[in-house]
């Protein structure tokens, strides 16, 4: 057991009297739980919080909010805890974990589903895909449902359907002073506007109602490889080519080196590829032919892009980011990938030495952008590319070059950035969160955090502050 410090330790009392009203686990530094408690995802971040409240419902999140906020504690919300930055624990406060609320209810009549908040990405999909439907969300099985949600959600059927947001329907959320509330478009709008992009900022969230939408549960999928060093040409005809694509398609473009999966050739394993990876969420054969261009350019190493259920795509990443592992990423939104963006990518991607660093660009646009950019807190409508710069390692050996090497292409990229998706921050200040909202949706998310959380309780996220 790793020894926490003194400053990670709960007020005995204070335990006690929590301990009365609680039906979950509490588990603290002296549990020999507690350090497999504080571990998430992103192995490079290690806090020691003073307690890890597993929460079975709503009165379990009322006690450990209400306990925390009479003891002065930082609070850190956990369901999947895939936070880049590892804002779901905190020093010396309490985690309000949610993992154990994971009921999924879903309603094939009325085509929706209910989600609590400590539902993975996972377990949604083999729920609604029983009933061949899907809720846009995510491309990792294991992140959690609410942190991807309440930042936006993007994932392989947004540009069909939309973000995971444009499919919430209502929230039961707990606020900083313990009220619960639920949120809708005909129930207190503006909170609902709120928790669409920004929504870790006003309360914990232990319930989502979605609309499905119909999928596969076939799809046409999967990457296509050619050499890393074909990368500018590859991506001047990725650029020209998705200029006229159906919604039905979304890609995600990959630099890295090829990943010693049995689908990959035991030739390929380690090579720097670029690869363009596909999910065509409609007619196959109408998808074999929209895919038909982007096949048959250059000469690809691989091309593994076929019919396959919609759960297997999901999963498709997995390998590629286990828990445990240490990331460090550095994220921005652009306008267009121009001759100078490509250029910079080919040229920085080039020097990928890490097995595990990837850069995905992301392919917006379609329903995505069909969402006014007002209606949601989420920023970046009218994007039309993410891109996601991932210095990775199995451990801290040679972490720090990877961070430096992410920075670097990240900074090269900068004349060219047009905002940035919130879930792919990392610790970087309140500039970073304004440049993910706008200057007026800031405005506008500051008055209602004063309205929901005026004492700043939920600051261990992309923190918005209350207005003065």
């Amino acid at each position: 057991m790793c020894a926490a410090p003194a400053a990670a330790r709960m007020d005995r009392a204070a335990f006690q009297e929590l301990e009365r009203s609680f039906s979950g686990r509490l588990v603290g530094p002296d549990d020999p739980a507690y350090d497999e408690g504080r571990r998430i995802w992103n192995g490079s971040v290690s806090k020691f919080p003073a307690l890890i409240a597993y929460c079975t419902g709503v009165a379990d999140v009322v006690a450990a909010l209400e306990s925390a906020t009479r003891g002065g504690l930082p609070v850190a919300v956990r369901s999947g805890g895939h936070s880049f930055p590892g804002q779901s624990l905190c020093e010396g406060g309490i985690v309000i974990d949610l993992s154990a609320m994971n009921g999924i209810r879903v309603d094939p009549v009325n085509r929706t589903v209910r989600a609590q908040a400590g539902v993975l990405l996972g377990a949604l999909d083999r729920e609604t895909q029983h009933f061949g439907m899907a809720v846009p969300a995510g491309i990792v099985t294991h992140t959690g449902l609410a942190g991807l949600t309440l930042g936006g959600g993007i994932g392989w059927l947004m540009r069909k359907y939309g973000l995971t947001i444009d499919q919430l329907l209502s929230v039961d959320m707990v606020t900083a002073d313990g009220t619960f509330v639920t949120a809708s478009a005909s129930h207190d709008p503006e909170l609902f506007w709120g928790l669409r992009g920004a929504g870790s900022n006003f309360g914990v969230v232990t319930e989502f109602e979605f609309r499905l939408n119909p999928v596969g549960p076939t799809v046409l999928a999967g990457p296509i490889l050619w050499p890393l060093e074909e990368a500018p040409h590859v991506l001047r005809f990725y650029r020209d080519w998705i200029t006229d694509v159906p919604d039905e398609l979304t890609t995600i473009v990959v630099h890295r080196r090829a990943a010693p999966l049995p689908s990959i050739p035991a030739e390929l394993h380690g090579r720097p590829v670029i690869a363009v990876i596909s999910c065509y969420a409609g007619d196959i054969e109408t998808g074999q032919r929209v895919l038909r261009p982007l096949r048959t350019f250059g000469t690809p190493l691989l091309d593994l892009c076929a019919p396959r259920p919609f759960v297997q795509l999901q999963a498709m990443f997995d390998p590629s980011f286990r828990p445990g592992w240490w990331y460090y990423v550095r994220s921005c939104d652009i306008e267009r990938l121009g001759d100078e963006v490509i250029d910079i990518s080919a040229t920085h991607a080039l020097r990928i030495t890490s097995p595990l660093s990837t850069c995905n660009i992301f392919h917006l646009g379609g329903a995505v952008a069909r969402v006014g950019e007002d209606e949601t807190a989420f920023g970046g409508r009218g994007v039309t590319h993410t891109l996601n710069i991932n210095g990775n390692r199995t451990d801290g050996e040679g972490f720090a070059e990877e961070r430096a090497w992410a920075r670097e292409w990240w900074s090269a990229l900068e004349p060219y950035h047009a905002g940035v998706y919130v879930n792919f921050l990392m610790d970087e200040g309140a500039e970073r969160v304004q440049q993910a909202y706008g200057a007026d949706k800031l405005r506008r998310l500051r008055a209602l955090k004063r309205e929901f959380d005026p004492g700043n309780v939920f600051r261990s996220n992309q923190n918005i502050a209350p207005a003065a």
